[in-house]
């Protein structure tokens, strides 16, 4: 799959006061009535348990220039120093939302499925804003690029 790009967001939730955010290569659309998106989440990833817990999740879709916080979000570091220095959008409600971004989604997890050493998640999009026009971030041969 190196040569195949992949659009890259950050995966937010909130859980009592805990907060977690990872890079995601894998979002994909799945329907649009009722409105879902989904993704691929590694079982050992520090999110899967928290997103269990928390039932909602957030998601940034990346600009092209947001590189840093893709590889930000994708390394494994204390979940209290991940937020240093990340810019949030403080004028919205529930789990966390990057700054700056193309779009935001909001959804609900509607359902989960085994797949390997991951699980699939699906969310019902019950919210959603577009950021200023631009270029996205893309990932293709172990490279983030603009597209």
């Amino acid at each position: 799959m190196r040569p195949f790009p992949s659009g890259i967001c950050v995966v937010t939730i909130e859980l009592e006061g805990r907060r977690a955010g990872l890079t995601v290569g894998s979002l994909v659309s799945l329907s649009l009535e009722p409105p879902l998106v989904g993704f691929a989440l590694g079982r050992q990833a520090q999110l899967h348990e928290l997103l269990r817990g928390a039932g909602e999740f957030g998601v940034s879709l990346l600009r092209g220039e947001q590189e840093a916080l893709a590889q930000h979000f994708a390394r494994s570091v204390p979940p209290i120093a991940l937020w240093t220095g990340v810019e949030l959008r403080e004028d919205v409600e529930g789990p966390p939302l990057l700054a700056g971004a193309l779009g935001w989604l909001r959804c609900r997890v509607y359902a989960e499925h085994p797949a390997g050493d991951h699980t699939f998640f699906a969310g019902e999009v019950v919210w959603t804003e577009l950021g200023r026009p631009g270029a996205g971030l893309v990932y293709v041969r172990h490279d983030y690029l603009r597209a």
